[in-house]
């Protein structure tokens, strides 16, 4: 099976390298950064490692990249992809538990924080989340304990499949309804996510964002 790593990066200069050596530590050779055009070198820093680097020229949001970093794995001939972040969150040893249930007739898998105890996050990220749960389940109907987690691993068919429109964060969202829309087997499992200063800094996550994402799920709903 041949195992694609798609790495979504935005001025990640100071972690990108740590990231993808680690993924090549643990045997992950395929690896295609997608620099969102950053401000900062993550493209000149990644571009120093052993991973495939591609870059917009325009910053287009982290659902974009990932568009890009899957059309451009389908191309190489991935049998399987994983989304991994570029910020450290993601731990690569995690990986083969997100690919198990894929060879027992899964098309996807999600990470999920709540299904164990392993991820402490601040409380009101912890709030968020939750809440952005209850809101899928009552857009789309799906139980997901984990609606904005971005580690998952995806067959070629699941891949195929969904339609990434959503440029930016709600991408997340877009991908659970995707899932329902097109019929396809999912299982969540559980993830550590690792949280630290830099990431919270960042804000990805935190409440200006929720809302953002909320209003683009109501206008996809509405279309």
């Amino acid at each position: 099976m041949k195992i694609w790593i798609v790495v979504a990066a935005y001025n990640e200069e100071k972690r990108i390298t740590k990231v993808i050596r680690n993924l090549i530590k643990h045997k992950y050779n395929n690896i295609v950064v997608v620099d969102d055009c950053s401000k900062d070198k993550t493209y000149e820093v990644a571009s120093k490692t052993k991973a495939i680097v591609l870059r917009h020229i325009i910053n287009l949001g982290q659902g974009a990249a990932l568009r890009t970093g899957m059309d451009f794995a389908l191309k190489k001939g991935a049998d399987i992809i994983i989304h991994f972040d570029g910020d450290g969150q993601h731990l690569a040893s995690e990986i083969p538990a997100l690919i198990k249930p894929l060879s027992k007739g899964y098309e996807i898998t999600i990470g999920s924080r709540f299904l164990d105890d392993r991820t402490k996050m601040p409380l009101t990220r912890k709030i968020i989340l939750k809440g952005s749960v209850l809101v899928l389940r009552i857009f789309y109907g799906l139980k997901v304990t984990d609606a904005h987690n971005g580690f998952r691993a995806l067959s070629r068919k699941a891949a195929e499949s969904i339609e990434i429109r959503c440029d930016k964060m709600a991408h997340a969202s877009e991908i659970i309804s995707e899932i329902q829309k097109k019929k396809l087997k999912f299982k969540e499992v559980p993830v550590k996510i690792i949280y630290n200063e830099d990431v919270i800094a960042k804000g990805h996550g935190g409440f200006i964002q929720a809302l953002k994402v909320f209003f683009s799920m109501i206008l996809q709903k509405l279309r």
